[in-house]
């Protein structure tokens, strides 16, 4: 969920009005400090780290003063978007995940990490643009769930040297790559077939996302665009290189 996320939100926070920028920061500065708790971190601290933010998100939403400080930045944004806790907790939950759950057997396996990982975020961008409701979270999942599974086609070496494999290993298998095909330069070709597959999932999913920015006026849909365009743009480059990555 790094680079998709990471990315995006300060590139699209420029071009907004400061109420809209200042909330994104905040969120994306949750977002990233989440991340390395769970991958930056040393490895016997993660957990309690974790747990630690979570508590924090208790103490947020029971009205008490949070701890840490990229929690209690999130205060006003959460007052005045009126987000609920659940996708922070989610963001959380996912990188819990990523200390005890280092493969995903199948493509559906790997969007319920999606589900965690990377489509809280959209949801909490439609708060903080007053345009939340389920039929847009709908969308917004899809949306979401591409540029995760972008990410992970951009990143397969270095998620590797985490000891972490987001490829489905029912796609590796069916194309004949094996995990030591994730850090040979350059992209064999069996793995190159993994990645096409991946990635035409993802373009699929923008596509079907697509119709969310459609939805939104003014400079929510000027935001969910440029996610959007951000995400076609990773998928084009990646097709350029014949998924050489």
């Amino acid at each position: 969920m790094r680079k998709a996320r990471h990315e995006n939100f300060p590139v699209a926070s420029r071009l907004l009005p400061r109420r809209y920028r200042g909330h994104l920061l905040n969120v994306y500065r949750f977002a990233r400090s989440v991340d390395d708790a769970g991958d930056e971190t040393a490895p016997e601290w993660r957990l309690s780290y974790l747990d630690a933010i979570d508590a924090d998100l208790t103490r947020l939403y029971a009205g008490s003063a949070p701890r840490l400080p990229f929690v209690r930045a999130l205060a006003g944004t959460v007052e005045d978007c009126a987000i609920p806790s659940e996708p922070f907790r989610r963001l959380v939950a996912a990188n819990r995940r990523d200390q005890s759950v280092r493969r995903y057997a199948t493509f559906e396996d790997l969007l319920g990490y999606c589900e965690l990982s990377a489509n809280p975020v959209g949801h909490i961008v439609l708060h903080v643009f007053g345009r939340a409701d389920p039929s847009r979270f709908a969308l917004s999942d899809r949306v979401c769930t591409a540029l995760q599974i972008i990410e992970h086609c951009q990143d397969v070496a270095e998620d590797h040297g985490r000891g972490r494999v987001y490829l489905p290993a029912e796609d590796l298998r069916r194309f004949g790559a094996t995990e030591e095909d994730l850090v040979r330069v350059p992209t064999t070709a069996p793995l190159r077939r993994v990645l096409a597959l991946q990635t035409g999932r993802a373009k699929a999913l923008l596509n079907s996302g697509g119709p969310l920015a459609a939805s939104l006026t003014g400079f929510a849909r000027l935001a969910v665009a440029g996610y959007v365009a951000g995400g076609r743009a990773a998928v084009a480059a990646l097709e350029r290189a014949d998924h050489d990555v």
